[in-house]
């Protein structure tokens, strides 16, 4: 493996690491217990968001960088259209592709709903209670929407890449087999 190729992959899960580290670190650990503790909603809430946008700081470039390596390290698997719609990597690359697509679209949304003015009626305390608990439910369904797809698109990532691995030792196991057949065709 070259030089390039293990500073890509290394880029790649370290950012995986962070994004999807980071996500269930809030949604796992950080919002239950901020639950179980005497905090008000506007409290919790004004926590959670002044986290998350600490939180963004590294995790938007990690995406970033997640989807740069990831359309780096698939195009060199695909050497043609054709792989993406005749093998078993590219069904497993579509579907991660969809997964990112939700993903991205989770994460605006979150980011939308979640707005500076958002923050600050909060903290200035000018939502009402049934709004606060609207938006504490929101954030919490976008939250785990956003983990689960992130642990979905690790799980076809370690698929694609153990696809990878055995489609390589099959090549290189049945290569000799293929070659005589190929050279008695053609006798």
């Amino acid at each position: 493996m070259a030089i390039e190729q293990v500073i890509v992959t290394w880029a790649h899960l370290v950012s995986a690491s962070i994004w999807v580290g980071g996500g269930i670190f809030l949604g796992v650990v950080l919002a239950p217990l901020l639950k179980r503790m005497s905090f008000s909603t506007e409290e919790r809430l004004e926590l959670m968001i002044k986290t998350g946008r600490r939180f963004n700081k590294i995790a938007l470039p990690s995406l970033i960088i997640l989807i740069i390596t990831g359309i780096y390290n698939s195009h060199l698997v695909l050497q043609s259209p054709e792989i993406l719609f005749s093998s078993s990597y590219g069904a497993f690359l579509i579907t991660k592709i969809i997964l990112v697509i939700a993903l991205i679209v989770t994460f605006v949304i979150h980011i939308r709903v979640f707005s500076g003015d958002v923050e600050k009626k909060i903290t200035k305390r000018e939502i009402a209670d049934n709004e606060l608990q609207k938006l504490n439910k929101k954030g919490m369904i976008l939250g785990e929407t956003t983990v689960v797809l992130s642990v979905a698109i690790l799980f076809f990532a370690a698929l694609r890449s153990e696809e990878r691995r055995v489609g390589r030792e099959c090549r290189s196991r049945w290569l000799p087999y293929h070659q005589k057949k190929k050279h008695k065709t053609q006798q």
